[in-house]
């Protein structure tokens, strides 16, 4: 009995800490799914990765945040306008997830698990041989709790992400990709290094502080 009443205690605490997060608010506001558009926001002010009329990958794509700001940042800037939601675009967005995802205009999307060669086959469909600018991958595994299974399971998520990036990316193409902070951090920094020219470490100010969560962002494909 006990347990259950600090269990929810916890989850009142968490949702009042998610109603009042300053991010969750400015999403209503702005009309994203998630808090989560703002961390890929602030990578792409920093590093200017997004561009109308690029090719961009968004896989683990679901609830569709960073779909919605990538198409926003295709949207036409006609008269002083643009970031819009609907309407014509500029560039090609294909997103994959395991679970469902809201259609968003414009954006491609592909149900499955990136873990299997038949859903990589209909990704790479998709694509038609055209090569990829950009691949954001807020990809991440259902947490068993066990540090040693967790980090295995992150490490195969990016590893396969890399993989992906080294065959489709363009020479000067980019990969931004969700890490964890902990057991394998620095073995999946060293996996960016083999294959990206430049890597860089970023912890967007949406992250919340207490969230282990990081992102590697890899810039230029090496041997390419």
């Amino acid at each position: 009995m006990k347990t259950q009443t600090k269990s929810k205690k916890l989850n009142k605490a968490w949702l009042n800490n998610h109603v009042s997060d300053p991010y969750v608010q400015q999403a209503q506001k702005d009309g994203y799914r998630s808090r989560a558009a703002y961390k890929l926001k602030e990578i792409d002010e920093e590093l200017k990765l997004i561009r109308p009329g690029q090719v961009v990958v968004d896989l683990g794509a679901t609830p569709g945040a960073w779909s919605q700001y990538l198409r926003r940042k295709f949207a036409p800037k006609e008269a002083g306008q643009g970031g819009a939601a609907v309407g014509q675009l500029n560039g090609t967005i294909i997103a994959l997830d395991l679970l469902e995802f809201e259609p968003i205009e414009g954006v491609q999307f592909i149900q499955g698990d990136f873990q299997e060669d038949a859903v990589l086959a209909q990704l790479e469909a998709a694509l038609a041989g055209r090569p990829v600018d950009v691949v954001v991958s807020d990809m991440a595994p259902n947490l068993s709790g066990i540090s040693v299974t967790d980090s295995a399971r992150v490490a195969n998520l990016i590893e396969l992400a890399v993989d992906f990036a080294s065959h489709h990316l363009k020479p000067d193409g980019a990969l931004v990709a969700k890490v964890f902070h902990g057991s394998g951090y620095n073995e999946l920094v060293a996996l960016f290094k083999a294959h990206f020219k430049t890597v860089k470490p970023f912890k967007p100010k949406a992250s919340r502080e207490r969230s282990s969560e990081t992102f590697l962002v890899g810039l230029g494909l090496k041997n390419r």
